[in-house]
């Protein structure tokens, strides 16, 4: 299979950050990378230049990650609550998801984008839930989120019928009983 090397200029997600050299398919380079200047051939003048940029590039990045950690450490001490509909078990007539949740860190006064909440599946109970929020490729945080029901439940039914009761253990003395109910029954 055929490649090209490039150098990016810009961070690519699943592919590398800005100075590295990647070998990709040439359709890729062609119809993605280059069109949108987030790579150049890797020739050496252009190493050359990258190299210098990069440099500058990485300090810009230190004071990103900084900035990110410390709204992760802010975002990590918030608490939301929303109330939805719900039955009378608990599950949601509808979901809280990844938008949802946006909005709410929004209207509590963190600005977030949908992409960066991540949900493993949408929320369908109410109750406690941790969701994480993606802020950097190396940042994250874990809020709390608390969804309570329009009819005031604020934990889920939990069906016990499902479970088995166990049975109980039939203890010695009916053991005996029942040998010398046996016994007599021979005599």
């Amino acid at each position: 299979m055929r490649t090209v090397e490039l150098l990016l200029r810009d961070r690519v997600e699943h592919l590398g950050r800005c100075g590295d050299v990647v070998k990709v398919a040439p359709g890729f380079a062609r119809n993605y990378l280059l069109p949108r200047c987030l790579a150049i051939p890797a020739t050496a003048e252009n190493k050359q230049m990258l190299a210098r940029r990069t440099e500058r590039l990485l300090a810009e990045e230190a004071a990103q990650i900084a900035e990110f950690t410390a709204r992760a450490e802010a975002l990590s001490k918030v608490s939301l609550k929303t109330v939805e509909k719900c039955d009378d078990r608990g599950h949601l007539y509808g979901s809280v998801n990844a938008a949802r949740v946006a909005e709410l860190l929004r209207e509590a006064g963190y600005p977030c984008d949908e992409k960066h909440v991540r949900l493993a599946k949408a929320l369908k109970l109410v109750g406690e839930h941790a969701v994480e929020v993606h802020l950097h490729a190396e940042v994250s945080a874990e809020i709390g989120l608390r969804i309570e029901g329009e009819n005031g439940m604020t934990e889920p039914v939990v069906e016990t019928s499902l479970v088995p009761e166990p049975e109980p253990e039939p203890s010695d003395e009916e053991g005996e009983e029942g040998d010398a109910s046996d016994e007599a029954s021979e005599a």
